[in-house]
């Protein structure tokens, strides 16, 4: 059994590929590198994943499947994990070797003793093409450090502050327990991985060091404004399951619950703004569709999501309404990264 499987979902991924797995190698035995190529046919991609697979054996697997999207990706890593935990990074981004090094001694000593430990949460950095100073995503004001805690030992997270898939590694089994599966065909999925497995979480542990670096700047990037623009449809689509998930669970804690709204707030923030942005009416009748939905579902989650600062600032009209609504952007830029 490995301390730690890495799943590296591959689309056509030849250009930046080798950067991500070359900074993955320096883990040794210990890791399991699964390398998915998701039915790549533009590049080389296959015969990569093929080539480390033969040079380390021991380190990386190949696998090969049918095209079905970065959520079916994930599920095939998690399907095929052999690790004690399991962190998916995308293919165009790449760790920090130092600390993967504190990340695997902190992984190691929990697999050691006798506390089970759900989830490591890490800071990343925004690798933002062009850009002069990097962002660093950290959770030092709202997470004990170096500590084994649980919901009620978090404190508040600021707008713009939240976990997501780069920040997160979680126990293996966990995932399977709380039957992880992500949609198939589907852009947007690492906020399903992030949010719906977290009511499953008892133990976290945050370890206060850059460890993944997220790029962004290309324009082909599922995170770049035109193309969330063009997948609203699958923006709505992830959103609407997160809200089922949440409303399924019914978390019990008082500072769970709290921080799984103020996610879906920002998902909802998110499907409105591009909508805006987007200038056409068939989308924002989508907008407005999405909000009557939420409120057949869930009368108190409705107006909860509808009258806090960001639901008001998406559904306010005229030029002090979208001044407004700009607000709600930064914020979102901020969750995203998008640009």
């Amino acid at each position: 059994m490995k301390l730690l499987s890495i799943a590296i979902p591959c689309y056509n991924s030849e250009p930046y590929m080798r950067n991500c797995i070359e900074s993955l190698l320096p883990g040794g035995e210990e890791v399991e590198i699964l390398i998915v190529d998701d039915g790549s046919t533009k590049d080389n991609t296959a015969a990569i994943a093929d080539e480390y697979a033969a040079k380390y054996p021991g380190i990386c697997r190949a696998i090969h499947q049918e095209n079905g999207g970065h959520g079916a990706a994930v599920n095939t890593g998690l399907r095929e994990a052999s690790g004690v935990y399991y962190k998916v990074v995308d293919s165009d981004d790449w760790v920090n070797g130092e600390a993967y090094r504190e990340v695997l001694e902190t992984l190691r000593r929990f697999c050691m003793g006798e506390q089970t430990l759900d989830m490591l949460v890490t800071n990343f950095v925004y690798e933002k093409q062009g850009a002069k100073h990097k962002k660093v995503m950290q959770y030092r004001s709202a997470l004990p450090k170096r500590e084994v805690f649980a919901w009620d030992d978090v404190r508040a997270f600021v707008l713009g502050q939240y976990i997501l898939m780069h920040s997160v590694i979680y126990r293996t089994q966990l995932l399977r327990d709380c039957h992880m599966v992500l949609p198939e065909h589907t852009f947007y999925v690492d906020n399903i991985f992030v949010f719906q497995p977290l009511p499953f979480v008892k133990t976290m542990y945050y370890l206060d060091v850059s460890f993944y670096r997220y790029f962004i700047g290309r324009s082909d990037q599922s995170v770049n404004e035109q193309v969330m623009i063009g997948r609203i449809d699958q923006q709505l689509k992830v959103t609407r399951l997160m809200l089922g998930y949440y409303l399924q669970s019914r978390p019990a804690g008082r500072k769970l619950r709290h921080y799984m709204v103020r996610y879906l707030e920002i998902m909802m923030t998110i499907c409105s703004i591009l909508a805006i942005r987007s200038g056409t009416e068939e989308n924002m009748a989508k907008k407005k569709q999405l909000w009557m939905d939420l409120r057949k579902m869930d009368l108190r989650l409705y107006l909860r999501l509808r009258w806090g600062f960001l639901g008001q600032s998406m559904n306010l009209p005229g030029k002090a309404g979208r001044k407004v609504s700009v607000a709600g952007y930064k914020i979102s830029q901020k969750f995203f990264g998008f640009n």
